[in-house]
């Protein structure tokens, strides 16, 4: 075993040993946590342990014909604060910019048809909203649930079972599942309304009919609503804002260390396991140990576990095996991005940003994106070119991921020329998959979430934070990491603010 990493910065902790804190997965999520970390008021040694050879997890910027693009997420929810406020503090606010389209399609019913407004989610205030979209059978359906005894919803109830039996699959079938499906890559069918779209599911508790709750929920979105864009882009791609927070950490003494796959964490000193007993007011925080698949060991007085639920699980095993056993049970989807890139000269896309398929139409793709008609920075700098991103694969759904590069691209052309008439060849194609990409929120995760953070909260100097946890969206694991960070600092109030104000992950108009 390789001698355990002492710290270097002369920071101490009040008994006077120096306070190392480790974070350990270099995602957003783990680098926002580190750059919380050294926005505190007491001096920290930061380490972050990533273990391939590259950051920000989900985020990744990339190149295509020469042109710059995002591989992964391309958008950020500004209705909240974290995302466009920590783009802000690591000196990308310049750069942020709004789409220079918000105008999407529905690829449905053998045609696109424009993205339909007044829904929370795909789910209508009223029939008339969903009007062009819906057949006339499906319009009258939505007019029942004013009829309707109330729905029975409990403690928690799938989106797409409690809106079809309030409003009808059609519904679900044509707006929601492709909108949800969009975020989490999931089965409306399957998805927590409390965990996906906790707004809703609050004001529904309160109305005899769906509608009603719609209606309300918009008001009072109204009424509170921030003015400016929904949402925000980055110029060069949001896949840039992962390198930035890492240079602001770096600068302030942060160390990053590639290649250092954590395996195993325990506790040393005075501290016991996960759940053998309750603290005492003078037990000592504890020095934790984590080992990393290399061999190498690294001390530290606070962990934040930024991972993936499933390498969480792997590590949390020993110090945690409760929680650890909780986060086996959360599932993820897998995805593929096929981006391509037209000569513009050959070929014409719709007006837009793109479009979304439901996937009862029975097409591969579930989504499109005319990211040069999306973002400003793509047509700016790429005058010549049309690019466009394509995504396959849901959860429950992913045997087109076993097709090779050449055949997604060509699964996507099809599609694109049935959609949208566009026959032209490619001048470039780049594939990029995404195994385990997005966790699924199925009925009880909410619970099941609160169950782990229990577990956890028996440890001192232990936190988890990630999109497993309070939102798939970027704007979410930031919160996400914010709150573990200020959990250890004995600050509670923005897990409660968390918790009382969740992160709804929106779909950012059409490819998300």
């Amino acid at each position: 075993m390789h001698q355990a990493e002492t710290p270097e910065a002369d920071t101490s902790t009040a008994s006077g040993r120096q306070k190392d804190v480790l974070v350990i997965g270099g995602g957003i999520t783990g680098l926002a946590a580190a750059h919380r970390l050294l926005d505190g008021e007491e001096p920290v040694r930061v380490t972050v342990l990533e273990a391939s050879d590259r950051l920000g997890g989900k985020l990744r910027a990339g190149e295509i014909a020469g042109a710059r693009v995002d591989l992964g997420a391309e958008s950020l929810l500004a209705r909240r604060p974290e995302a466009v406020g920590l783009a802000r503090e690591v000196g990308l606010g310049d750069r942020l910019q709004p789409p220079g389209t918000a105008t999407a399609s529905l690829w449905t019913r053998g045609a696109l048809r424009p993205m339909p407004k007044g829904h929370v989610m795909g789910v209508p205030g009223t029939a008339e909203a969903l009007a062009g979209v819906l057949s006339d059978e499906g319009l009258r359906r939505i007019e029942l649930d004013a009829d309707l005894p109330p729905t029975e919803m409990g403690e928690d109830v799938a989106v797409g079972e409690y809106v079809a039996a309030r409003l009808g699959r059609e519904v679900v079938d044509r707006l929601v599942e492709p909108l949800l499906g969009g975020v989490y890559a999931g089965d409306a069918y399957k998805i927590s309304l409390r965990s996906a779209v906790p707004q809703l599911f609050a004001e529904a508790r309160h109305h005899r009919s769906l509608t009603a709750a719609v209606r309300a929920l918009q008001a009072k979105t109204a009424r509170t609503q921030q003015a400016g864009p929904v949402f925000m882009g980055i110029e060069g791609g949001i896949g840039t804002l992962p390198e930035a927070v890492a240079d602001s950490v770096r600068r302030r003494g942060a160390k990053i260390v590639f290649g250092e796959r954590a395996v195993t964490l325990g506790a040393r000193g005075s501290a016991r396991s996960a759940q053998d007993g309750a603290r005492t007011a003078t037990r000592p925080a504890p020095l934790w140990r984590v080992v990393t698949e290399s061999g190498r060991t690294y001390e530290a007085d606070q962990v934040i576990v930024a991972l993936p639920a499933t390498p969480a699980a792997g590590l949390l095993r020993t110090a945690a095996p409760m929680a650890s056993q909780e986060l086996r049970g959360i599932e993820y989807a897998s995805m593929a991005l096929i981006t391509l890139a037209y000569a513009k000269d050959t070929a014409e896309l719709p007006e837009g940003s793109g479009f979304l398929v439901p996937p009862v139409d029975g097409h591969t793709i579930k989504a499109a994106t005319f990211a040069s008609q999306k973002w400003g920075w793509i047509a700016e700098e790429n005058p010549d070119l049309h690019l466009v991103r394509t995504s396959v694969g849901r959860y429950g759904d992913e045997k087109d991921l076993g097709r090779d590069d050449a055949d997604l691209v060509g699964v996507a052309r099809h599609d694109l020329r049935e959609a949208t008439g566009l026959d032209a060849s490619p001048v470039a194609s780049h594939v990029t998959r995404w195994q385990d990409g997005l966790p699924q929120y199925p009925v009880g995760h909410t619970d099941k979430v609160a169950r782990i953070r229990g577990f956890i909260g028996q440890l001192p100097g232990l936190a988890v934070c990630g999109a497993a946890y309070d939102g798939v969206g970027v704007p979410a694991c930031i919160a996400s990491a914010y709150a573990a960070v200020d959990e250890l600092r004995g600050d509670a109030s923005g897990r409660a603010a968390l918790e009382a104000n969740p992160v709804q992950s929106l779909h950012g108009g059409a490819g998300e």
